[in-house]
């Protein structure tokens, strides 16, 4: 796992961020993780598979069923990184 060090944290952000860590009953380092997730990943982000799915129901009138049938075949495996070297 990645680690992170940020610099020039200014006092009045390191003390919200801890009194936020005692509100949630975590350790500040615990509240940055959580912090950092909900920017990078928000619930709310539109996903790929989701948005094909929605515009292929709209474009031919998919059925549940067919929709169902597309996700069982669709690769679900996490995709890796691209290697340059």
């Amino acid at each position: 796992m990645a680690s992170v060090t940020v610099r020039n944290l200014p006092d009045e952000v390191h003390r919200a961020i801890r009194v936020q860590a005692a509100h949630h009953g975590r350790s500040t380092e615990a509240e940055i993780r959580a912090i950092l997730e909900a920017a990078a990943r928000p619930p709310e982000r539109v996903k790929l598979g989701s948005m094909l799915v929605s515009i292929a129901r709209e474009a031919g009138e998919m059925t549940d069923a067919e929709v169902e049938h597309l996700n069982q075949l669709r690769d679900k495996t996490p995709a890796s990184p691209t290697s340059f070297e």
